[in-house]
């Protein structure tokens, strides 16, 4: 029974402690927060909530920590921080700055002798696997990723932290245009502002400049900057009324030829449609988390991606059960 520890208890969390809880070979044995423990309610019964400055002391004690309280901005500090201490995983999804995370989560990994798992999810993650698998069986094609309608909540984050906002929520939107002329075959060339648009729905504080919250959403680097955005400001009770949802999905497209003239055409589609995001992401994770800890058992350290670990590595069914009945 592996012996699992998380890192934060909000959203992700939630569902990486009923992920664990489902999960035939594992075991949830601590929680690490950055608030007051006290505060934290869970649901499972006997597994202490303790401060993060405990964590050190669970050095011997756990297999596997994940990291769920990091924000977009925090993550890049506290994985490779944790992973000097413990194998890890988490859900960094900031694709521009991925190389940069793995390079400093890989050095801290190898140098204590432990293997850490980085941006495992849906996008990226699943959607990674996809575009792989696709563009590997059509070589002579494109790929097409089309996020929503759906809640970000790495994007609502980035909003929440600016100055002056209260709470917020983002949804991406797929431009029904494009995703048509992709499923049609065309292999249109598109922008990042032709596939999708953004609306932000705001509440800001009491006497907040909306302008210039308004001008820091819309400018916002590898968030809003390459997008149609929408900005909308908002009460506090038409948001809990209207945006307090966590829905999220999206689609992988690979639009490729074959033939000796390129006379046939293929589509490859893949697709999510999702509930709750972050329940669906940390199921992800408890998976990969299975995976990483069967590494290891192998001898493997340092940093990992999903592009790294066999299929049969995150299933619960032993080899022959996966043979008998998945292939």
């Amino acid at each position: 029974m592996a012996k699992i520890a998380i890192l934060g208890y909000g959203n992700l969390g939630r569902g990486v402690e009923c992920a664990v809880k489902n999960s035939p070979d594992m075991e949830l044995v601590a929680v690490f927060t950055r608030r007051d423990p006290s505060s934290v309610k869970i649901q499972t019964a006997g597994v202490p909530v303790l401060n993060v400055a405990e964590a050190p002391n669970w050095k011997d004690k756990i297999d596997l920590l994940i990291i769920c309280g990091g924000s977009a901005t925090d993550l890049p500090v506290l994985t490779p921080e944790y992973a000097k201490l413990f194998n890890v995983i988490d859900s960094f999804d900031t694709h521009a700055r991925i190389p940069e995370h793995f390079a400093n989560v890989d050095a801290a990994a190898k140098a204590n002798g432990h293997i850490a798992m980085i941006s495992v999810g849906w996008d990226p993650g699943l959607f990674s696997l996809n575009r792989v698998y696709a563009a590997s069986i059509l070589a002579n094609g494109k790929d097409y990723t089309f996020w929503g309608k759906g809640v970000s909540q790495g994007h609502s984050d980035a909003v929440r932290r600016i100055a002056g906002v209260k709470n917020a929520k983002q949804y991406t939107c797929p431009v029904p245009e494009a995703l048509d002329a992709v499923r049609s075959g065309k292999n249109p060339d598109l922008t990042t502002r032709q596939k999708h648009t953004r609306e932000v729905f705001v509440v800001a504080e009491e006497g907040a400049d909306l302008a210039r919250i308004e001008n820091e959403i819309k400018t916002m680097p590898n968030y809003f900057s390459d997008y149609d955005t929408t900005v909308n400001f908002i009460s506090e009770e038409e948001f809990k009324a209207n945006h307090s949802g966590l829905a999220h999905g999206g689609f992988v497209i690979r639009s490729g030829k074959t033939g000796w003239n390129n006379e046939h055409s293929h589509i490859i589609e893949y697709s999510l449609k999702l509930d709750s995001n972050p329940e669906f992401t940390t199921s992800v994770l408890v998976a990969y988390a299975r995976a990483a800890l069967r590494m290891k058992a192998e001898g493997v350290t340092g940093c990992k991606t999903v592009l790294d670990v066999p299929p049969a590595y995150l299933s619960t069914l032993s080899d022959e059960e996966l043979r008998a009945h998945c292939l």
